[in-house]
Order: C-alpha cells, then sequence, then structure tokens
C-alpha cells in the first residue's frame, strides 16, 4: 500500500479525493468582479452614511490596499498571499473619517456583502454531494484572503449543512495553487495523486497547478475571452454614460450572461452575440413591457399589445417565448401610418422626402394614383426619375386637397381594417400598448392622429426601448409615451448617440421579410426585400441566440438566486451600457460579422446602403477633422462602427465625443500621411491588421 510522511509518521494514502475550487466555482457572486463585494461592503459600513457619494474611491482604495498588501507579503514571506486583515491594515482609515479601530468593522462589513452575493453553484454542488456518495473525500482548496474560518461559515451559509473532508486556504498558509498549496494537501492529506481530481474555475491556478502536482484537472470556466473583453468594455461604458450610479452591482445580471452562456453550446460568433448581448437586452426590455402592460391592466380596461414590425419582430418573439400575454405582430410603419393620418399634404410631404430617388411607377404603388402633374413634373428629370427631397418640395403645387383627402381616406380605412383583423374586439379596447424599438413615437403619433379622425377613443401607450424624450412632447395627452432607455438612463447627448447608431439594431431586430407598404382585407402587402440572404441568416442566427437567452435565463436565474430585473432604473443603466458596448464599441469579431451588413431604405425603392464604411470616416478626417467626421449625415449608416474600422481608438474616441466627454480641440489625429491607410469596405479591414490582447478572465 502506498504511503506518505507526515512530520515523523508514515501515513496510507487517502484513495479517491476530489477538492473543488471555491469563488466561482462552487459558489458564484451576483457580481461579475470582486469589485462589486467591494461596493457591497461600502453600502454595508457606516461610511456609507457619512460619505453617501464616495464609493468609487471606497472600491478603488480596496483594491490599491490590496496590491500593496501583496507587494509587501512577496518582499517579507517571498509569496503574495495575505489574510484580510493584512489587506485592510493598509487602508486610508482617516481619508474616509475611521480610525485603525475601525479594522475589523470594515472586515465585518466585507464578510456579509459575501454572504450577501455569494450562492451555492447547482452544477458544482451536485458534482460535490454525487463524489461524497461514491465514498470519495470531498473538500475546498481557495486561493483567498479569508481563513477556513470565515470561509466555513460562508460555505455553510450558502449550502446549510454542507460536511467536507478538507477545506485549504491560501492566506492560512502563505502559498497558493500556483505555488505550493496542492503539495501541503497531497501532504498533510495522504493523497494518492494518482486517484486524485481538483475542479475549478482558473485554468493557471487550478489546473495548471493541480497538473503540476500530478492531480488530474476538469476545468470549470465562467467567460470566455471574448465575453470577458465585452464585459470590460460594458464597465467602462457604464461609467461613462452613467456615471452618477454605482458601477459594480448589476442584481446579477452579468453573472446570469455568464452562466447561461456557458449552459450554451458553441454554434457561431452571431448565435453567441445573441445570447450574451442581444438577448439579455431584449429581456430587460421585455420586463419593463410586462411591467409596464401590468400597470394598464384594470377591471374597468381591456387592453390590448402590438409589437410594431419590422424591428418589433424579434421583441414579439422575446415576449412569446417568455409566456407574455396574447400579443399581434403589427406591421405598421411610419410610411403608412403618415399617410393614412394625413389631412394636409405636409405629411406625404415627409414621407416623400426620406426617399433618395423616385419614378412615376413606385409613385402610383405607394399611392394608389398618378396625377397628371405629377407625372408631369417627374418625366422632366433624367429617366423620369428625381430624388424625394425634389419632388417633396414641388409637391404642394402638383396635388389638390381633395387628392390627398381621398388618398389618406383609401389608406386609412385599409388600415383600420387591418387593426380590427389583428384585434378581434378592437371596437371593445380601452387602451392599445405599441411596443418598438423607437424612438421618437412617430407611429403612434400617426396612428393617434387615424384614430381621432376615424372616432375611435381609443388610447395609445408607446413603448419603446430607445426614447428621445423631447421628441415624445407632443404626444397627445390621452396617451403615454415611455422609453426603456431614454434621457433619464444616460445623458441626452449620450442617448442621441446611441439612438444614432441603433439602425444596426434595428437591422438585426427585424424579420426577414420586407416592410408594409399596404393592405388588402388581412393581408399585408410587403415592399420587395432588397438584403442579401447572407444578411438575412445573420440576423436569423442572432435572434436564434437571443431566444436561446430567454429561454433558460428565468430557470437559471432562479437557481442562482439571482434578481437581474428586480430594479428597472438600474437594470435600463445596464441595458444601456450592454447594447451600447455593441453599437458603439464594437470587438474585431463583432466588426467581421457585421461589416458587409446594409441598410434597406424600403420606401418604395430598392436603395440599400451601407452599415460601414472605414474609408469614408477616414477622408472625412482628413477634410473636415475629426468632430466633422463625427457630425457627417449618413451613410454610412453605423456611425461609430464605420470608426471602429478604423481602430478601437477612432471608436472610443467617437464615443467620448458623442457623450460630451471631451471637447473637439483636445482630439488631434495628425498620423503622418505614411502611416495612413484608405481601410474600407473595399480594402482588407484593420480588424485583419490589429490583435488585442483582451484582459484576463472576469473574478
Amino acid at each position: 500500500m502506498k504511503a506518505v510522511s507526515v512530520g515523523n509518521e508514515q501515513r496510507p494514502l487517502t484513495k479517491y479525493a476530489c477538492s473543488f475550487d471555491v469563488f466561482d466555482t462552487f459558489l458564484v457572486r451576483a457580481c461579475t468582479t470582486p469589485s462589486g463585494v467591494f461596493e457591497r461592503a461600502f453600502q454595508l459600513s457606516r461610511i456609507s452614511l457619512t460619505f453617501p457619494n464616495v464609493s468609487d474611491n471606497f472600491c478603488q482604495h480596496r483594491m490599491l490596499a490590496e496590491a500593496r498588501a501583496h507587494r509587501i507579503a512577496q518582499e517579507r514571506h517571498g509569496s503574495p498571499e495575505v489574510h484580510i486583515t493584512e489587506i485592510y491594515s493598509y487602508f486610508p482609515f482617516k481619508l474616509f473619517g475611521l480610525t485603525e479601530d475601525a479594522l475589523g468593522e470594515l472586515v465585518a462589513a466585507e464578510f456579509a456583502a459575501e454572504l450577501d452575493l455569494c450562492r451555492t453553484n447547482p452544477e458544482i454542488h451536485s458534482q460535490y454531494l454525487d463524489n461524497k456518495q461514491h465514498g470519495r473525500r470531498v473538500g475546498f482548496i481557495s486561493d483567498t484572503y479569508w481563513d477556513s474560518a470565515r470561509l466555513s461559515l460562508l460555505l455553510r451559509a450558502c449550502s446549510p449543512g454542507l460536511e467536507w473532508d478538507f477545506l485549504y486556504a491560501s492566506c492560512e498558509h502563505r502559498t497558493g495553487k500556483s505555488e505550493d498549496l496542492f503539495a501541503t494537501y497531497v501532504a498533510q492529506e495522504g493523497i494518492d495523486v494518482d486517484l486524485a481530481m481538483h475542479i475549478g474555475d482558473n485554468e493557471h491556478a487550478d489546473i495548471k497547478g493541480a497538473r503540476r502536482h500530478g492531480i488530474r484537472a476538469r476545468h470549470y470556466p465562467q467567460a470566455g475571452a471574448r465575453l470577458t473583453s465585452r464585459l470590460h468594455r460594458e464597465a467602462s461604458l457604464f461609467e461613462l454614460l452613467c456615471e452618477a450610479r454605482p458601477s459594480q452591482l448589476d442584481g446579477g445580471a452579468r453573472t446570469l450572461r455568464r452562466m447561461v452562456a456557458a449552459r450554451s453550446a458553441e454554434r457561431s460568433a452571431a448565435y453567441h452575440l445573441g445570447v450574451t448581448v442581444v438577448g439579455p437586452v431584449m429581456q430587460a426590455f421585455n420586463t419593463f413591457v410586462t411591467a409596464r402592460c401590468s400597470a394598464l391592466a384594470s377591471p374597468d380596461r381591456r387592453v390590448g399589445i402590438g409589437f410594431l414590425g419590422r424591428d418589433g419582430f424579434l421583441p414579439h418573439r422575446i415576449w412569446q417565448q417568455c409566456g407574455g400575454a396574447p400579443a399581434a405582430y403589427l406591421e405598421v410603419n411610419r410610411r403608412v401610418s403618415l399617410l393614412a393620418s394625413a389631412d394636409t399634404i405636409e405629411p406625404v410631404c415627409e414621407v416623400f422626402r426620406k426617399i433618395p430617388r423616385i419614378d412615376g411607377p413606385t409613385f402610383r404603388d405607394m399611392l394608389k394614383v398618378l396625377p397628371p402633374a405629377v407625372a408631369t413634373f417627374l418625366s422632366a428629370f433624367p429617366d423620369g426619375v428625381a430624388t424625394g427631397a425634389d419632388l417633396a418640395d414641388a409637391l404642394p403645387g402638383l396635388m389638390q386637397q381633395s387628392d390627398i383627402a381621398d388618398l389618406a381616406s383609401g389608406i386609412r380605412a385599409r388600415l383600420m381594417g387591418y387593426l380590427r383583423e389583428m384585434f378581434p374586439d378592437f371596437d371593445r379596447l380601452t387602451d392599445l400598448v405599441l411596443v418598438d424599438i423607437g424612438y421618437s413615437g412617430n407611429v403612434q403619433k400617426a396612428l393617434s392622429r387615424v384614430l381621432q379622425l376615424e372616432g375611435v377613443p381609443l388610447r395609445l401607450h408607446g413603448l419603446y426601448l430607445f426614447s428621445l424624450n423631447d421628441a415624445l412632447e407632443d404626444v397627445p395627452d390621452r396617451d403615454s409615451a415611455e422609453g426603456f432607455i431614454s434621457d433619464t438612463t444616460v445623458t441626452p447627448h449620450a442617448n442621441r448617440m446611441l439612438v444614432r447608431n441603433a439602425l444596426m439594431l434595428e437591422q438585426i431586430c427585424c424579420s426577414g421579410e420586407g416592410s408594409v407598404r399596404d393592405y388588402h382585407g388581412s393581408r399585408v402587402l410587403r415592399e420587395p426585400n432588397p438584403r442579401s440572404v447572407a444578411q438575412i441568416g445573420l440576423c436569423a442566427e442572432v435572434q436564434a441566440g437571443a431566444l436561446a437567452f430567454a429561454d433558460v435565463s428565468t430557470e437559471v436565474a432562479s437557481a442562482f438566486r439571482l434578481a437581474p430585473y428586480a430594479d428597472l432604473k438600474r437594470t435600463a443603466a445596464w441595458s444601456a451600457a450592454v447594447i451600447g458596448r455593441l453599437l458603439l464599441l464594437p470587438d474585431d469579431e463583432e466588426l467581421s460579422l457585421l461589416n458587409a451588413f446594409q441598410h434597406d431604405v424600403n420606401l418604395g425603392t430598392s436603395t440599400l446602403s451601407p452599415m460601414v464604411d472605414g474609408a469614408f470616416i477616414h477622408r472625412q478626417i482628413l477634410a473636415r477633422g475629426f468632430v466633422g467626421a463625427c457630425n457627417t449625415v449618413p451613410p454610412p449608416m453605423w456611425i461609430a462602427g464605420s470608426f471602429a474600422a478604423l481602430s478601437p481608438a477612432h471608436a472610443y474616441w467617437y464615443t467620448l465625443f458623442g457623450a460630451n466627454a471631451i471637447g473637439a480641440d483636445t482630439i488631434m489625429l495628425n498620423v503622418p500621411d505614411r502611416l495612413r491607410r484608405p481601410w474600407g469596405r473595399s480594402s482588407p479591414p484593420p480588424w485583419c491588421l490589429r490583435r488585442e490582447s483582451g484582459p484576463g478572465a472576469a473574478r
């Protein structure tokens, strides 16, 4: 029988031992990094009462104290492992109105924060119990500043009645798993390394550390490199967009995303984008819509719910996936609603002004009529094709008021017929909720005018992912409109920057069919869809990932006792950071995935505009300077993505400028001509020429 020496004593080797890492393996925190624990510790300490607005200062000084403690421990003991009391011994007590006698109080506050934020990982807990039931010795090996006594309290608080055979905390042995903690464990427990297993999340400490001592190891990763990088970018963007809010705690939203991503089969970059970014934002928006619809419910109200096409397609699917109340997918767009609401020529002119090019057949197809004066006007242009702006300017002199009235009356009648088909009890409804990506409530306002002209006393309530609050001021008093992400979530400057770049999100969320142009009974008559099959397929793959997140997130949140959407204001702020990170600071993989996307104007034309054109932005910078390029008029439709196509720095400067966080005179991009390259859609994209190191795994 194999034996091991412990002091002067020979002990037989223990067979079949399984050790577990503690944090981010057996226990999972409802925050992404330990700094969330520090923020919660601040909230639980008396410092928050006397200095309520210094949460970030506290967290940073806590991290500085730990770094100093590690450095001094390395110098004195040859190992960076320290106890929690050593860390707080380097904390600046006087700065926060404390004396050094408060050390124990701060330690207690941080441990209380751990108790509040830690949850047992059901999957690992099941493996732990399975090993124990099969007669194997089980226990914990942790790199931590918490001693075994507090670690025991924490483990049993999360898993009442939990028992173990051994527990090793690095701070008590002055060595970590990357050094000699596994050797200490093997020697003291008499472990036969050939029959030992260790499970942990850290590839360096848990996996390589165990294998270096002959112990088999199973990696339990929490967040892959790309998700980790995106989480770090989100945290930075949150601090920029939502600077007055606590920046670490999110109710477990990022932990939920990590857990769901870990459970999701790896299919494609588009699917991963749906699981980790688009899905979480749509699920948060869905929670907001659910809450607002519930608030409308009352015995004297009959409420209908409609998701506006085309970009309401994914939100509607999420709503259905989550078991929401019956809701219709309404193919009503700005063009149809404006024409139906017209009682003067102005709404018709507004529709045509958005169209790049138009001819007689297209005009007839849109309005069901081609007045002779309009036909004559168009024939004067080369090939009979005018710009929409030219036609809009001339139209008041080309059409009679009676023509407009007849046109609007016909479209309005067909629209009302469609609404009654979509809502069989339409004439009994008192309220209709319209759900959309946003931004100014134009469809809602036009529909309200339609209902007024038809004498239908139906109240409309717009619920938007994004809203520009000043644009909603003219919503009729009997109606309401609210944005999930609004000027109260982020600054008005930042909100407008997000909205300006949200066309990429629209493309991702919309259906694979063309936009509505008219109705025939309950049948929707659509424009041709000029987008490529590849683009439609990629959008479908992103949507599949988003639906996969919605399918399991509630179950996972319950299993880990997470409440990511309990505070809707906090949820909206973090959602702004999550979707803002994609729209403003896309990474290489996302740029490569979305670079070829095009935006279809779809107003009776087949015009496609590029979403990304880095070469155009580069020329704008050369000709007009950086600020001029930031204020350029689309296309390209995704301005931030086009800046990112040049470099991450360009994207970040654009974001800072758009958030009004940097002055125009501080941005200097005088790169020597010999270093310039005309990056763009026709040249190799810059993400093929550069690499990002990426931060380490979130812990």
